[in-house]
């Protein structure tokens, strides 16, 4: 999928200057960046969701003592 980003000059001149630095192109930092970044951002946006969802009261949370007994590891 083709998408267009404006950057500021000032990234656009560190890019080009990694990218000649290394021998890579543009294309593979920017590609790079996204794949790294999207799952920070994944579990950012996602986590919020998840905490709504507890203060409404729709997802059961446990305490460490549940979840210790749960798993038999208080024996």
């Amino acid at each position: 999928m083709a998408t267009t980003i404006v950057l500021s000059p000032e990234t656009e001149e560190r890019l080009d200057f990694l990218a000649s630095e290394t021998g890579r192109s543009k294309d593979f930092f920017l590609q790079e960046l996204v794949e790294r970044v999207m799952e920070d951002i994944e579990d950012c946006y996602l986590s919020i969701e998840v905490l709504e969802r507890i203060r409404s009261g729709e997802e059961k949370v446990y305490s460490s003592a549940e979840v210790r007994r749960n798993l038999g590891l208080d024996d």
